[in-house]
């Protein structure tokens, strides 16, 4: 039998199909995802968990004219493949291929750009309300999951929607899920709404016979109100939603096309902000994603029949030894706690939230709480470490300085995935934090160049009195042992790996690893620069880059964050203060957004690749 998704190629070829023919497409769809994606890797369980009802949103809407908005986006594949992009799909997150998130450029019917959560219903709302302005008749749908939704962001758009009341739909998809199983007492009246079934049978004879009580005079009229109140809340599901002023419908089987289509044809008739609830499941249609969605959030390539990573190497990953580390010390010191915003896993914490459960802390999708809850822990006497991602780190930044940094406490922040990550693209580059963090007050940054510099950092903060970031990169350590005299940590003081004259590279964090590699093709040449492990972002060891200043006629600074406003940038200026007369080279990440792709293509894209270091200092040394 021919496949259905090869007559496939827009929209409008969803929009003639039957109810039995869209539930063949949505298994040929699975297929083609699971087997691409095995390939590729890429965002597997969220996106098998939303086939159906990516399906009846076109075959009901009307996209681009009505606005369909993915909240974060990476569940927006099977979108993609049905509106024009299935041909392009096998290159889904590779160096100039289509983007793993919505993109405008890509799509008439990408409608907005996302990557962090719970953006959806704020930016979905602005569609709204400029589409009342200008008199316009379309809707918008906002998809938003459960675990997006523990995000205060969420809760300030719909509040705001509410007392507007302005049309607009609100999907809720409702999986149990962010990456890793949802906490919060949001989550909790989810799992309630989800798993009692008199709910949902109850809710339309509840609603009609509430509608029928009269009101007779003043007594009897205050008696009913607060009858139908009580009656409401106890039996009705999504009160929370009716009283931000959303109309809700739901729950409803994210995987039963004609109750999705049902349902959103009644949303549509709504005169103003509705919310309907979708149940799906992550992973839906293949069983080890079923079985472990969080290890097929971002799947690696896989085998199909197995489930099983081909790819295997045998070393440690830094998120790993933070984990592992962070646990032996807190062992020892029951004053450290962990902290981490939805990524127990992702952030290395699954061991010490099993074995120290009561200082372990999952604060959901809520970066800027997080950021505060460690600053109150710290402010009693607790030593926390919040674990969390350089590109999400961002959203708590008000926090950082006014929670943490002006009252001085002692709150660690382990910077994860910092520096270019690879295939999630502009939205999930760590590389602003030495930037965003650097010129707050108070504030001390370090970076370790491996393994064993990073075990001895975490150590270092746990006597730390002050706020600290410890910023480290994704992905497997490195080990520079071997020209390491000693991996003693000391305030603010680097350390010289390599004596060589002319040239001085300074370079911090994963950059040090290239900067050694940069040094041995060099010395092919006969150029023998000295090699710096700096450690330290803030403060930089003023004493010894005086004493590189004096010593050297040029001076290259390595890092991967943006050059503007980076470790380069505090370093010119201390030279400039230093009257410093050499030349100086910057190496970093460009004033420019960095699209996805494999990280060694983007290096190289950033000049940041070991061969165009070696070309850059090169052409420089040729001008000296």
């Amino acid at each position: 039998m021919a496949k259905l998704l090869d007559r496939i190629n827009d929209i409008n070829d969803i929009k003639q199909l039957k109810t039995a023919d869209l539930e063949r497409l949505a298994e040929e769809i699975r297929d083609f995802i699971v087997e691409t994606i095995s390939q590729t890797g890429g965002h597997l369980a969220s996106n098998l968990g939303v086939v159906e009802l990516t399906l009846a949103l076109h075959k009901v809407f009307n996209s681009p004219k009505d606005k369909i908005i993915w909240d974060v986006g990476h569940q927006s594949y099977i979108h993609k493949i049905i509106t024009g992009r299935k041909e392009k799909f096998h290159t889904i997150r590779q160096f100039k291929g289509i983007s793993g998130f919505p993109k405008r450029k890509e799509s008439i019917h990408d409608i907005f750009e996302t990557g962090h959560s719970s953006t959806s219903i704020s930016a979905g709302l602005g569609f709204a309300i400029s589409r009342d302005i200008k008199g316009e008749d379309y809707d918008v749908i906002c998809v938003i999951g459960d675990g997006a939704m523990t995000a205060g962001m969420a809760f300030e758009a719909m509040n705001h929607a509410g007392h507007l009341g302005t049309r607009l739909i609100v999907i809720l998809n409702d999986n149990e899920m962010s990456i890793s199983q949802n906490v919060g007492g949001l989550s909790l009246y989810l799992n309630r709404i989800r798993t009692d079934p008199t709910y949902f049978k109850m809710k339309e004879d509840v609603e009609s016979i509430l509608s029928s009580i009269p009101a007779i005079g003043k007594k009897v009229f205050k008696t009913a109100e607060r009858a139908k109140d009580s009656l409401k809340y106890f039996l009705l599901p999504g009160m929370i939603f009716e009283e931000l002023g959303f109309k809700y419908l739901g729950p409803v089987d994210g995987h039963n096309i004609d109750s999705l289509i049902s349902v959103l044809k009644r949303a549509k008739n709504v005169d103003g902000p509705v919310l309907i609830h979708v149940l799906t499941k992550k992973g839906k249609g293949y069983r080890p994603a079923e079985r472990n969605p969080d290890k097929y959030h971002s799947a690696s390539p896989f085998e199909i029949e197995t489930g099983k990573f081909k790819k295997k190497v045998d070393k440690l990953k830094y998120s790993e030894v933070f984990g592992e580390t962070l646990l032996e010390l807190a062992k020892k010191d029951k004053k450290i706690v962990a902290i981490t915003a939805a990524m127990p896993s992702g952030t290395g914490l699954d061991k010490f939230k099993k074995e120290l459960k009561n200082r372990f802390f999952d604060v959901g999708i809520a970066e800027q709480h997080g950021v505060t809850l460690a600053a109150g822990l710290a402010a009693n006497g607790m030593k926390p470490f919040f674990a969390v991602y350089s590109t999400f780190l961002q959203r708590g930044y008000d926090q950082v300085v006014h929670d943490v940094c002006i009252q001085q406490l002692p709150v660690v922040f382990a910077i994860d995935r910092a520096g270019l990550v690879g295939n999630d693209g502009e939205t999930h580059h760590g590389v602003f934090d030495y930037s965003y963090l650097s010129h707050i007050p108070n504030m001390t940054i370090m970076a370790p160049k491996d393994l064993l510099e990073f075990k001895e950092m975490i150590k270092f903060a746990v006597d730390f009195d002050k706020p600290l970031a410890i910023r480290y990169p994704r992905g497997y350590c490195s080990d520079l042992s071997e020209i390491t005299k000693s991996y003693k940590i000391e305030y603010g003081r680097g350390e010289i790996l390599i004596n060589g004259k002319e040239i001085a590279i300074i370079a911090v964090g994963k950059m040090v690893q290239y900067g050694y590699e940069v040094v041995g093709h060099l010395k092919n040449d006969n150029i023998n620069p000295t090699l710096v492990n700096a450690r330290f972002i803030k403060p930089l060891d003023r004493e010894l880059i005086s004493n590189l200043a004096e010593k050297h006629s040029i001076i290259v600074t390595m890092e991967d964050n943006v050059k503007i406003g980076g470790f380069g940038s505090l370093i010119n200026d201390l030279l400039l203060e230093l009257n410093y007369t050499g030349k100086v080279l910057n190496i970093g990440v460009p004033d420019t957004f960095i699209e996805h792709g494999n990280v060694e293509d983007l290096y190289d894209l950033c000049d940041m690749s070991v061969e165009k270091i070696v070309d850059s200092i090169k052409s420089l040394c040729k001008e000296v």
